[in-house]
């Protein structure tokens, strides 16, 4: 296994809970102390979301000197039947001016379907396309397979189709995201082994999937049922080693 990668959310998925509120001077504080501590890379939230993120990004091009790590901007792919080039949320993702871009998409059926309401073949390339062109405009792209493990367990096939359909595009590292919390560490095993199995094609016998070899893998644990440490142990153990968190 290689260095463990530290990514942390806290300036965009930490400022969820209730009864948090950071000013974007209070974001910038916390963006220097998180560098100094030692942190990969700093989530700095979702440009277009919140006036709030945008003047993040914008202050943070002048104000932060960083020695260590590297801000990076949260989206989601481009939307249904639209290029990524037209789309002004990955536009403006561009726009942030950052080194490093994390971009989310839909792992599980069900939210492609009911959520999204389009096919799960364009849900595909909406990952595929919206990750080369992040690439294409030089930037290093993280993909977060929201809800991952609930769409694994629902239709692994499809989940697993997702991962490949980034990695295709480009994507340098690729996170698996328990985004309701609800995981057991057993499970959270399973999966990884299967996604370095089937995907990374990294265990005996197996054919890596075009681009794969240089993919990094992630974990992305929620803590909702008390399991997010042990989670994300059990995810360095079975080979991630791009860790996310608060």
């Amino acid at each position: 296994m290689g260095k463990i990668v530290l990514y942390d959310t806290t300036l965009r998925d930490g400022t969820q809970g209730e009864g948090v509120s950071l000013s974007c001077d209070d974001k910038l504080k916390i963006a220097r102390r998180l560098d100094e501590f030692g942190m990969d890379y700093i989530e700095g939230g979702w440009p277009g979301s919140n006036p709030k993120d945008m003047e993040f990004f914008e202050r943070a091009q002048e104000e932060l000197s960083l020695k260590h790590a590297k801000i990076a901007a949260f989206g989601s792919t481009c939307r249904a039947n639209i290029d990524p080039a037209d789309d002004p949320q990955i536009q403006l993702l561009i726009q942030a001016h950052t080194p490093a871009i994390t971009i989310f998409g839909k792992t599980w059926d069900l939210h492609v379907t009911e959520v999204l309401r389009t096919t799960l073949e364009e849900n595909l390339r909406m990952i595929r396309e919206s990750v080369r062109y992040l690439k294409s405009q030089g930037k290093e792209v993280v993909y977060d397979a929201e809800h991952f493990f609930d769409g694994y367990r629902a239709n692994p096939e499809y989940a697993l189709a997702t991962l490949q359909a980034a990695i295709v595009g480009g994507a340098d590292s690729i996170v698996l995201c328990d985004t309701n919390g609800g995981m057991l560490p057993w499970q959270v095993g399973e999966a990884i082994d299967a996604v370095r199995s089937e995907v990374l094609g990294l265990e005996e016998g197996k054919t890596a999937t075009h681009h794969a070899s240089n993919v990094t893998l992630g974990m992305h644990a929620h803590n909702d049922s008390e399991t997010g440490v042990a989670n994300t142990l059990e995810a360095v153990r079975h080979g991630c080693n791009h860790i996310q968190g608060t």
